[in-house]
């Protein structure tokens, strides 16, 4: 699939430039195998890269104009790179302006380049499509020009362009997007950015994503309640036991002693984010000692928790998760991202993929009148030069 998307990407570029790209970049999207709502909460996270990416080609032009081409889109933009960036109406190209405004901030010197990128990274899923966009087109130009920007770096400043883009984000996105590795999940500690990886051999189970095709318009405005009702519960906590300084120092039980003084939603949030960053470790372990079924089991524990405790769920995904919690083959489901819609992580059964997508997609379709996506997904690695 991806050979067939990087030959479109140069044909394309060859047909606009009348020339051969001299770098081709691979930038992938992400998943989070576990720890979710808790990078801002001094929490771990689980991600990993995909076998779904961005393929960008470039060249250099030797002007001070670059022009850029996205090919799903059938758009393009130039732009001047003498002249301070702006953000426009035309959504996309935010992004790109967002990395080349970071490394005029940062005072890398660059000139002009002409840049075709095409994607199979499904759009709007949870994937982390921006992501991808905003470090491989910033790995491409640090390759092309000799930056000599490092892998964090890059993800860092990925990061500072959706910020700059509007988005508040954190950095598992951009850093999974970067720094993944083929069979590896990333536990990165959002507090000090430090990381490990742990391998993901699935072996006997496929990773499946299905995409509950809704977007609950609740997102934005649950997130940052959210945020504020974890800010106002470790607050609380804080005054109570002096010793603690984050979620990561607190267990059940200092959560639990403190239900009566707290909100009924701020102890349910609280409550959620310490057993998710407990979970995070475990499924650690779990990988370590190649044990996919507590792995599936955390899974299980964390939808849960995300419908009942952290309420960012909706009657679409509750219902995948609680078709699948039934079947045998299905060893762990859960919900991906932010919630009110997306898509579910599922590890299954090899030899049961095809019936299961078969009986699932049936029975979505008739409950909500809405077609199932599905996509299966394979652990890969993060952003890289492609050799042909």
């Amino acid at each position: 699939m991806n050979d067939l998307l990087i030959k479109k990407t140069i044909a394309f570029f060859e047909k606009s430039f009348g020339s051969v790209p001299k770098k081709i970049v691979l930038s992938p999207g992400r998943i989070n195998i576990i720890g979710e709502h808790i990078d801002y909460n001094d929490g771990y996270v689980l991600p990993a890269a995909i076998d779904k990416i961005i393929c960008f080609a470039f060249e250099k032009n030797y002007t001070n104009t670059s022009k850029i081409i996205a090919i799903d889109l059938d758009d393009s933009f130039e732009v001047d790179l003498t002249t301070d960036m702006e953000l426009t109406d035309n959504v996309w190209t935010n992004y790109i302006r967002g990395v080349i405004n970071q490394l005029k901030i940062k005072g890398f010197k660059f000139d002009g380049f002409n840049c075709v990128f095409s994607s199979n990274i499904p759009v709007g899923s949870g994937l982390s499509s921006s992501a991808a966009l905003e470090c491989g087109f910033l790995f491409g130009i640090n390759e092309l020009f000799d930056l000599k920007i490092k892998p964090v770096d890059i993800a860092l400043m990925g990061q500072s362009a959706e910020h700059w883009v509007g988005i508040n984000c954190g950095i598992m996105d951009q850093f999974s997007s970067v720094m993944g590795q083929e069979n590896k999940v990333i536990k990165i500690d959002c507090r000090t950015l430090e990381y490990e990886y742990h391998d993901a051999d699935f072996n006997d189970y496929s990773l499946i994503l299905f995409d509950s095709n809704v977007k609950h318009s609740l997102m934005t405005s649950a997130y940052n309640e959210r945020r504020q009702q974890c800010e106002e519960g470790i607050a609380i906590i804080k005054s109570n036991f002096p010793e603690i300084t984050s979620f990561r120092d607190c267990n059940e039980q200092h959560v639990l002693g403190l239900q009566q003084i707290m909100s009924a939603n701020v102890f349910k949030r609280c409550l959620f984010v310490v057993k998710e960053i407990k979970r995070v470790t475990q499924a650690c372990d779990a990988l370590d000692k190649g044990d996919i079924e507590t792995l599936g089991k955390l899974m299980f524990e964390t939808h849960q928790g995300l419908s009942v405790d952290y309420e960012v769920s909706c009657a679409e995904l509750d219902m995948i998760v609680d078709t699948l919690k039934k079947e045998d083959a299905v060893v762990g489901s859960r919900l991906m991202g932010g919630g009110f819609g997306g898509c579910t992580i599922n590890l299954i059964k090899k030899g049961h993929e095809e019936r299961i997508k078969q009986q699932l997609s049936a029975l979505y379709l008739d409950t909500f009148g809405i077609e199932l996506k599905i996509y299966d997904v394979k652990i890969g690695n993060g952003t890289s030069l492609y050799i042909a």
